[in-house]
Formats: C-alpha cells, structure tokens, sequence
C-alpha cells in the first residue's frame, strides 16, 4: 500500500517537474479556446491524482487522515498540470480565467458555510442542543416514542440546521437513554441518519448540495418545498418498517436538567432573520445569498460585544455573585451563569476547518477536470445518451458510495439542459441516496463513531434494501406530485 502511495506521489510530481510528458494538448488552441486535454497525458494524470485522493478521503476513518489533505494537494497537482498545458500555447489566461471562477464559487459557498457553522457554534456554547437534549431524556418516552420522535426532530430540524449537528444532537439523546438496548440504538442511529439526510433535502439550508444549487441559482428558494412530501416519505417508509422490531418498553428515567445560557434564545432568533435576510435579499434585490448571511454575522457580533459589555458591567457591579449557583436538581448538569463570558471569534475559530478546506479541494479538483474535458464526457454519456430520470437517479446510488458535494458540484459544472422538474430530482437523488450506506453521508460517518460498535456498516447494510425502498417511494412522489415541473424549462441559467 506505501509502496503504491509512494510510486503514484513520484508519478505526479514528475508531470510537474518535467512539462514535456504532460503537454500533448492535440495542437495549438486559438485565443481564448479552451484546451481539450483528455486523452493527453496531462489529462491522464490529473485523473489519476484526483481518484487516488478520493480514495484516501474514503477510507478516513481507517488511516486517520483528515480528509481535506488529500483534495488539498490533488486541487493543487491537477492545476499545476492545467496551466503548464495551457502556458505551453501560450493562453494562461485562459485558465486563470476557469481557476478563478472556481475560487468565486468557493468562497460563495465559504462564507456562507463559515455564518451558518458560527451560529451553530454559538448554540451550542449557549446550550440550546443540551436543553433539548435533556428535556428529551427526562421526558419518560418509551424507546418506540423516542425512535420516532429523535427521527421525527431531525427530520425537522436538519433543514435549517446542518445534517451532521442535527444527527449528533439526536444520537446523543438515543446513547444517554438506550445505551443497554443494542437493537434500539443501532436502529435510531439508522432512522436518524436516515430523517436527517431526508429534511435536508427539502431546503436550500438543510445540505451542501441544496445550497450549491440555491446559490447557483438554478432553483428558486420556495420551489425546494415542493419536495417535502417526497422527502418525508423518503424518511417515513423505512422508519415505519424499522420501527417494528423497536421494543416498547420505557427506559429508566433521569433527572438531568440543562438550563439555556444567556442569549441562547435570542441567537437562534437571530439565526432565523439571518436566514430571512438571505432569502429576501436574493429574492427581491437578486443579491447573493452569501451577502445576506454575512449581514446575519454581523448581528451576531453586535450582539455578542452586547453580551460582553454587560457581562463586565456585572462583574463591577456584584449582580452575577449574587446569581452565581447551581442550576436544577441535585446530580443535574450544573453552569455558573456569572461565569459564562460570549467571545464570537472563538465560536469562528470553532468552524469546522477539515471540512471547509475539504470544500475548497474538491471544488478545485471537479473544476479542473471539467477544464480537462472529463465532464463534457460524462454529461454526454449520463444526459444524453441514458437521459435525465436515468442520469439523476444514478446520482443518487452514486451518492451513497462517493460523497454527494463533489458529484452534485459535477452536475452543476456540467450545467445539463434539464426542466424544473428534473433539478429537483437530482436535488432530491443526490440528498437522500446517501443515506443507503452508513458511508454515504457525513451524518451516518460520524454516527459510527459516537456510536461506535453498536452503529456499524454492517448493521445498516442489513437495512439498505428498506431504505432504498424509501429511495424509490420518494421518487415516485416526485414525479406524482410535481408532474407539471417537468414541462418548466429553466430559462434563466447561463449557458
């Protein structure tokens, strides 16, 4: 295996360090063409730097390598070998023009990830997950209830949080009540992977892939609700069959009592007209939807130097002392409210990193290889010769065994000529085939490990054939529901 890393390694630098064996283009471009570059050694290369990469990014939890490291230095290889094919007909410009597209189109998604992430941040540090949390495992519901309910709240919830929080939130509640019950948590883990996939399909805030396409503009922000039924029935099928074989007895209860810090309510107040500054912004002034939300961090800064200044204007005048203390019921999660300082560039620096910079890399990568060539191919092959309907529901098999951001970035670089109705689907293809496969989303990824040896590959595989039956009922709903899409041409794409 390091003998196959190494050789591959050698392999790529020697196209950087020896142009000569890279830059059969097929003849000279004219000015401003773009190089058709597959089939080149150039083009070989660069492929297989990018499917090497890709590999390591799979098996991350098994060699322990953050999965943006590999797409970091695969993003830069393929370029390097991109610019000297096109500096060799003498048009770099050319390709500064195709790599800084793709820059803009990153730091769109960025910032706009970067708000979002912040927020999230925020209400965790103000406990708003933990309240919730606690209130759940205090409540007395059966293991069944709990089964549907943690689903039924990351159905709802995932669409306006990310996927993965909303499904660690939940797993957190299914572990603290059933931990002695294999059978309930290995099937709640799978409901809730499965919910929190299918909620975020449905909005342009509930998935990367959702909001790629938002920001693209392709689909506007209300027409992604027209694929709340099938999303529901996505989830609602296998949760249905699932929940057969959930026991219906009541846990042991538990007195544990999380109180919301300072501020929390408002922050998610503030998280909610963030997310309508976006939307009204993009709707009514045609602005970005990255300009609204980084308008929202700015009322989460003022309110946070808000929170700061009273904060030391308590300390001065003794009014926290007084306040200083326990909170709940003996043996309950205890907080000191005097003690709770809000420093908003710690909640930034909190922001998921590996997976921003992992953004940045496969952005790059998908983008170099369509500056290649390779996705002309694909789109001919999967939009034209297969058709649409056929294309968009591989997207969604294809999802569930390689990550769906860089297949739908692929179908969005690809830009197929499709109607309404046909964005939708592989909208909805892309968000909820990952759920087949307990390596299929990053929400089933990181449930295996908080729920490690009881959530397993395994464990869920044995479920797949249900949830694909979910797969194909939210299809059928689609083409049921919003048949009169499929006659809408999307005008305003540019070409």
């Amino acid at each position: 295996m390091l003998r196959s890393i190494l050789l591959l390694l050698v392999a790529a630098m020697a196209v950087l360090i020896d142009p000569s064996a890279a830059l059969a283009s097929g003849g000279a471009a004219a000015e401003g063409e773009r190089l058709m570059l597959v089939g080149t050694n150039a083009g070989f290369y660069a492929l297989l730097v990018f499917i090497f990469a890709y590999v390591l990014v799979m098996v991350e939890e098994q060699i322990h390598l953050s999965k943006s490291k590999p797409v970091l230095v695969a993003a830069g290889l393929i370029w390097g070998v991109i610019f000297m094919s096109y500096a060799s007909e003498g048009i770099s410009h050319v390709a500064q023009q195709a790599v800084r597209h793709n820059l803009l189109e990153y730091a769109e998604l960025f910032l706009f990830l970067l708000v979002a992430m912040t927020y999230i941040n925020s209400m965790t540090d103000r406990q708003v997950f933990d309240a919730l949390r606690a209130w759940l495992v205090r409540s007395g519901f059966s293991y069944r209830q709990l089964f549907w309910l943690t689903g039924a709240l990351a159905f709802v919830i995932s669409p306006i949080a990310d996927n993965l929080t909303t499904a660690l939130i939940m797993c957190a509640v299914v572990l603290a009540v059933g931990r002695d019950k294999p059978i309930f948590v290995s099937l709640s883990c799978i409901n809730i992977v499965v919910a929190a996939n299918a909620g975020g399909a449905f909005s342009p805030f509930g998935d990367i892939t959702t909001l790629m396409v938002w920001q693209k503009g392709v689909i506007p922000f209300a027409d992604f609700f027209a694929l709340f039924i099938p999303s529901l029935l996505n989830w609602g099928v296998p949760a249905y069959i699932m929940s057969l074989k959930v026991p219906k007895e009541k846990p042991a209860a538990t007195n544990e009592e999380v109180k919301i810090l300072r501020g929390g309510i408002v922050i998610v107040v503030l998280f909610l007209l963030t997310i309508a500054t976006a939307v009204a912004g993009h709707n009514y002034l045609h602005m970005p939807p990255v300009m609204g939300m980084m308008l929202g961090l700015g009322y989460l800064k003022i309110f946070a130097f808000y929170l700061q200044v009273s904060h030391r204007q308590g300390d001065k005048t003794g009014e926290h002392g007084a306040n200083a203390g326990a909170i709940g019921t003996p043996g309950a999660h205890t907080h000191q409210l005097s003690g709770e300082t809000f420093d908003i560039f710690q909640k930034v620096s909190l922001a998921e990193w590996d997976t921003l910079l992992f953004f940045y890399g496969v952005v790059l990568c998908v983008g170099g290889l369509g500056t290649i060539g390779y996705l002309d191919i694909v789109s001919q092959a999967m939009y034209h010769d297969w058709g649409a309907t056929p294309a968009n529901i591989a997207v969604g098999f294809l999802s569930a065994i390689v990550d769906n951001i860089p297949v739908m970035f692929a179908v969005l670089t690809m830009m197929p000529d499709m109607s309404e109705g046909q964005w939708l689907l592989v909208t909805l293809t892309a968000g909820v085939g990952g759920s087949m496969l307990s390596i299929g989303s990053a929400a089933g990824v990181a449930l295996m490990g908080q729920a490690r040896g009881i959530y397993t590959f395994a464990s869920h595989l044995k479920w797949t054939p249900v949830i694909a039956l979910g797969y194909f009922v939210s299809i059928g709903a689609h083409f049921l529901i919003n048949g009169a899409s499929f006659d809408r041409v999307i005008e305003h794409l540019a070409k």
